[in-house]
């Protein structure tokens, strides 16, 4: 049982990492798309383990109780993991409809100089 804590709290901080990375993509990264990339992929990832982590901790004794918790966590999670791609999908397909083209390098380097001469 002791095992099955370790092993929740290592999925927890595993998350909580996944988690920092996409908020850090979400910031430096340039353009919609990849913002979404990371916003679909590094919240989707956090979000199952942190979840995964939490049923692995609260599972103290192996009753009727704690498995039906954590039945109920790992199918918040399996609705996590087909919504999430899901929904990241249809805003870049939406985004693409409404001519929101991804940059290209031309346009990185275009907005690099651009911030070189504002500083």
């Amino acid at each position: 049982m002791i095992i099955l804590q370790i092993i929740g709290i290592l999925c927890g901080l595993v998350g909580l990492v996944f988690f920092l990375g996409a908020a850090v993509g979400m910031v430096r990264f340039p353009d919609f798309y990849t913002r979404m990339h990371a916003a679909g992929k590094g919240d989707t990832l956090s979000t199952m383990l942190m979840l995964a982590g939490f049923g692995l901790v609260t599972m103290e004794d192996f009753s009727l109780g704690s498995w039906l918790l954590l039945i109920k966590i790992m199918a918040v999670v399996l609705f996590i993991y087909l919504t999430s791609p899901t929904s990241s999908h249809a805003l870049m397909r939406a985004a693409f409809e409404d001519d929101e083209m991804p940059l290209t390098e031309k346009d990185l380097k275009k907005s690099r100089r651009k911030a070189k001469e504002t500083k």
